[in-house]
């Protein structure tokens, strides 16, 4: 058996999150996170089991993320004793209209992947720094890069497009949809599972503290909810969604609000925080009327946005729901089909509060069905595939 292992990365702003696979087979060995990146970093580990295997916290100086990642490689190679590390992916945002595929990190690619920062300046630098850090510590590590954006080429082209001069088209001002790496794990699952149901017409919705709908067919994105940023579509955890860019202006030439300060106030305290003013966790939501008045917005533009797609789609065969609030949650869920009914939408609902994987009702038009994410599992599977389309390669 090989015991050769692969690490898969997905750094935040002040957080780095780990998954520690068998290359051969896929199980997985042990995940955690380093949380507190610039300040105090915390790290945490578990095994296949969620037992915490291990715990550490710096005191006093913050750590770089250079500083931190060759602490968790050494951690990695204790870990493994006998096994191997030989690759690393890594969670990137944005590939912008070049990189639709996963690529292995080359100098060159890298410096490609630095242009892109302008299209997701609060996501890309962070994505980006951990394989700046592996490159300088462990240049012979192969590093692959998967991309969030990736799953969406296949969109039409009037899906991608904004109604602007074209010179601000040309810069790369366009539709390009994100969570794409959640929607590539449900559609393979789709495919090997239930391979008629991956033919037909699906909307997944990707529902946590980031949120997004994906209309696909045959496995392949036709429209999707967000567009230029993450912070278009559904409402969000802390970020409005769609808006009217009126309101922005508004908000500049009468409330004296600049780039920053709006830039603040749609990423991280509008959404279910904004609206509730109290949180963006739905399960300290529930219960009070603030947060129901929020929820009942969530659902609402939800519902909504679910119906948009349709159009796109021509129809609709099966709905499934993903990520934290998706997978976790049947009173939204509920709420959302309710809204939905109209397409024939009906979940029996002792199956939705078991949190069962089909919550199809009897009679049903369409499917319902609830579906883990796991990002990890499609960063693995693309590592495979680069790595194995390497060897090929080489004379």
């Amino acid at each position: 058996m090989s015991l050769n292992a692969a690490l898969v990365l997905n750094a935040g702003s002040s957080s780095l999150k780990f998954a520690l696979f068998r290359l051969a087979g896929g199980k997985k060995l042990v995940q955690g996170q380093v949380e507190g990146i610039g300040v105090h970093p915390h790290f945490v580990a578990f095994d296949a089991g969620h037992a915490k295997i291990d715990e550490w916290q710096h005191a006093g100086a913050a750590e770089s993320h250079e500083a931190l990642l060759e602490q968790l490689l050494a951690w990695v190679d204790a870990h493994l004793a006998a096994a191997r590390l030989v690759c690393v992916g890594h969670r990137v945002v944005h590939g912008g209209a070049e990189f639709s595929a996963p690529v292995r990190i080359t100098t060159e690619i890298l410096a490609k992947l630095e242009t892109l920062i302008p299209l997701a300046p609060l996501h890309e630098p962070h994505n980006l720094a951990p394989i700046r850090a592996i490159t300088a510590i462990r240049p012979e590590l192969p590093q692959i890069a998967c991309f969030d954006t990736g799953f969406h080429a296949t969109l039409p082209h009037l899906a991608t497009q904004f109604a602007l001069p074209r010179e601000i088209t040309a810069q790369g001002v366009r539709r390009y949809g994100f969570h794409g790496l959640s929607f590539d794990h449900i559609a393979h699952l789709l495919q090997t599972t239930e391979p008629t149901l991956f033919a037909s017409r699906v909307i997944v919705a990707h529902l946590g503290n980031g949120a997004s709908l994906c209309a696909m067919q045959g496995g392949r994105s036709v429209d999707v909810t967000t567009g230029f940023s993450a912070l278009d579509g559904l409402m969000m955890g802390t970020r409005c969604g769609s808006i009217d860019p009126g309101v922005l202006l508004y908000l500049m030439q009468h409330c004296g609000m600049n780039a920053a300060a709006i830039e603040d106030l749609l990423y991280k305290h509008s959404g279910l925080l904004g609206v509730s003013g109290l949180s963006f966790d739905l399960r300290e939501l529930h219960g009070t009327p603030a947060g129901e008045a929020a929820i009942d917005l969530f659902v609402y533009r939800a519902a909504r946005e679910a119906a948009a797609l349709i159009g796109s789609l021509g129809g609709l065969d099966a709905l499934i729901f993903t990520a934290g609030i998706g997978e976790h949650d049947a009173v939204v869920r509920a709420a959302i089909c309710a809204r939905l009914a109209w397409i024939g939408v009906q979940i029996d609902a002792e199956a939705n509060a078991a949190q069962a994987r089909d919550i199809t009702a009897q009679g049903s038009r369409l499917r319902v069905l609830v579906i883990p994410a796991d990002e990890e599992a499609a960063i693995l599977r693309h590592m495979r595939e680069v790595l194995s389309s390497t060897l090929r390669a080489s004379p």
